[in-house]
């Protein structure tokens, strides 16, 4: 858990004031408390992650719950209107801006959510929706509307979105 910590504080400014920082730690606090077997112990745990993660939530406008499965060295870059659907799947690396939604799009799929991966850059505004796959490396434009997948190192813009071109690294023929 330390080591997570460690790799927020540096994905996001070196700055403990750091929005996306603080986020991080409710979040890393929220999963630690599950860990505690004893359910004498873990409620009042629950209760001040609760007060805390509603702080988050009306200070930040940054929602996300514990039980996201959020990789290492994610970025908040900026604050405010940022939701993120409890079943979603968060890579490593991931740079997420104000704005963005990543959810559900039906009510008859509530647990349907996103799995997006590694080193994922996701534009101001963005809306990621229902059971898709973002690939590795991959850049979503502001304001995209995300309803199908995306492949690994593509860019996608546009409502609905759409990949515009795919950016192989370098020494990968196309």
């Amino acid at each position: 858990m330390f080591e997570n910590i460690k790799q927020d504080w540096k994905a996001n400014s070196k700055s403990i004031n750091h929005a996306g920082f603080r986020t991080l730690l409710v979040y890393r606090f929220g999963q630690w408390r599950m860990t505690i077997k004893n359910k004498f112990l873990r409620a009042p745990m629950g209760f001040l992650y609760r007060q805390m993660e509603k702080h988050v939530r009306f200070k930040y406008g940054i929602e996300l719950p514990y039980t996201v499965a959020l990789g290492n060295n994610i970025t908040f870059e900026h604050q405010h209107g940022i939701v993120i659907h409890g079943q979603a799947k968060i890579g490593d690396g991931c740079i997420i801006r104000q704005g963005v939604t990543i959810g559900n799009k039906s009510l008859e799929a509530p647990f349907d959510a996103p799995s997006i991966g590694a080193y994922v850059n996701i534009g101001a505004g963005a809306k990621i929706l229902g059971k898709v796959q973002i690939g590795d490396h991959a850049a979503i434009g502001a304001n995209a509307v995300v309803t199908s997948d995306i492949p690994d190192y593509a860019v996608a813009v546009g409502i609905p979105a759409k990949v515009i071109k795919i950016k192989y690294p370098e020494g990968q023929d196309l």
